[in-house]
């Protein structure tokens, strides 16, 4: 155990997120997602939900300022593009508490399986709720 760091953040995460470098992103996925097959790093968090996972990975990393609109994707509702479902209104909820002002956009579904594909890493969650998927962009930390 690590103080500071949230502890359903195990080592395999936490390598991934130090990682990474502005503008990579990564992508939290939910129990249908096909994240095996789409994966270059695949990161396995099934005991948890993907909301919990966001929180946690938004503890630690920060959001691109640079890419303001195309900071925080969800997955668009297929034959609703108007509709947002419970779980991603509690993404946004998650993304104003950890580094407020950015809005969680969406992405056509075949599009965000493409952006999810190019992503640094997915982590494939225990999430049950439909269209529980969010890609992040990491920012910068001034010095």
């Amino acid at each position: 155990m690590l103080r500071g760091i949230d502890p359903i953040i195990g080592p395999d995460l936490l390598y991934t997120l130090r990682a990474m470098g502005h503008g990579d992103e990564i992508a939290i996925v939910d129990a249908n997602f096909p994240a095996l097959a789409m994966a270059k790093r695949l990161i396995r968090m099934d005991g948890h939900d993907a909301v919990t996972v966001a929180d946690a990975i938004l503890s630690l990393m920060p959001l691109d300022r640079f890419a303001a609109d195309e900071t925080a994707i969800r997955m668009e509702v297929v034959g609703d593009p108007e509709a947002v479902p419970p779980v991603c209104t509690l993404f946004q909820d998650v993304v104003d508490r950890r580094d407020p002002g950015y809005k969680v956009v969406k992405l056509e579904r075949f599009a965000f399986y493409e952006r999810a594909k190019q992503s640094f890493a997915i982590v494939a969650t225990g999430e049950r709720r439909l269209y529980g998927n969010i890609i992040l962009k990491m920012g910068v930390i001034d010095p």
